[in-house]
């Protein structure tokens, strides 16, 4: 057990991030500390997140320190009762261990920071905005379950049923990290509640999900690259009481990107969350060009794109939910759209080292 504690450690340094938890602490003791609450607010997120990554990993140290001792005790003298406490501490601790071990797999750049989840409807009409509409509801039941606060920025209601799209503004410690997996094409197969005649339809919906940015990402943007339109807010992530034109659409004309907001009062306010939208739409496709260049040579590269969908929901004629970059599935259908997540999520990390 101590060795494996050891091997994790090669990853995570508990002496370095408890060095750099004093810095921070440090600098939330400056007097003009404050002078800039966007900066405060992202070292009071990083304190936060440091306390808890290294207070967890101390116990678990400390765990282990008391499971050797608990050996050498078992070395001279035999005793049944210490030896099934010890074994009951080394489940408890393999299984701790085995949780806090996959946060060492959210080490990408922007892996800890909060993200913007984007649910678009296929083809298909009705029946897919209501597939829309009931992924839409299932991530934001996921993010209840991990405690993170959603916002919705943005949403279209479908002619008849369920949604066009919605955008989420998901807070909170490695939101991006976790919810990355999410992003591609899903596939629902199922007796259509729309359809008199009760037959088999396939319906995809699209999710993007986009990590946010602090202000030290600088993407320069020509303004007559841009097309803007404004509109009025509608529908339950707009100001049901705003009567003026305070949406914003923006369209970038060399990429085709379309990013809206319509959740503030102030156009001006939409205008500046849609343009952080767009920076970091832009940023995170720079940033996917270069890693095509690079696994194109290494021949992993595969477009996220409609007809290549990542899952499939399956509710007739069976029961099943398969992620197929992973191969990781279930029968229980009706617990991942209630947000349980976890096990495909977790399939994909672990993937990711492969």
């Amino acid at each position: 057990m101590q060795k494996k504690l050891m091997n994790y450690g090669g990853h995570f340094d508990l002496t370095k991030k408890i060095e750099t938890l004093k810095e921070k602490e440090n600098q939330m003791n400056r007097p003009d500390f404050w002078n800039d609450k966007e900066e405060a607010d992202r070292i009071l997120g990083e304190i936060s997140s440091l306390k808890k990554e290294t207070s967890e990993w101390t116990d678990l140290k400390e765990e282990n320190t008391s499971c050797l001792e608990m050996c050498e005790l078992l070395l001279d003298e035999k005793d049944d009762s210490l030896h099934q406490e010890l074994e009951r501490n080394l489940q408890e601790l393999q299984e701790k261990l085995e949780k806090q071990s996959l946060l060492l797999l959210l080490n990408g750049p922007y892996d800890k920071n909060n993200c913007i989840l984007e649910v678009h409807a296929g083809a298909g009409g009705t029946e897919a905005c209501d597939w829309a509409m009931m992924l839409y509801r299932m991530y934001l039941r996921y993010c209840e379950k991990k405690g993170y606060k959603t916002e919705v920025i943005d949403y279209l209601d479908g002619e008849e049923a369920g949604i066009k799209s919605a955008s989420i503004r998901v807070t909170g410690t490695n939101a991006y990290g976790y919810l990355k997996s999410e992003k591609g094409v899903h596939r629902l197969v199922r007796l259509s509640p729309f359809d008199a005649a009760n037959k088999r339809h396939t319906s995809f919906a699209s999710i993007d999900i986009i990590p946010e940015f602090d202000h030290t990402i600088n993407v320069e943007i020509n303004e007559k690259d841009l097309k803007i339109d404004v509109y009025r807010s509608s529908g339950c992530g707009g100001q049901g009481v705003n009567t003026t034109d305070s949406a914003v659409r923006i369209t970038h004309l060399p990429t085709k990107i379309v990013v809206t907001c319509q959740n503030e009062r102030s156009q001006i306010q939409n205008k500046e969350q849609a343009m952080k939208m767009l920076k970091a739409k832009l940023y995170l496709l720079e940033e996917e060009k270069k890693a095509k260049e690079l696994n194109d040579v290494k021949g992993t590269y595969q477009n996220i794109e409609f007809g290549s969908q990542i899952r499939s929901y399956v509710m007739h004629p069976y029961s099943m939910v398969k992620d197929h970059r992973t191969n990781y599935e279930t029968s229980n259908v009706a617990k991942v759209l209630d947000g349980d997540l976890d096990n495909l999520i977790e399939a994909y990390l672990k993937g990711e080292l492969r």
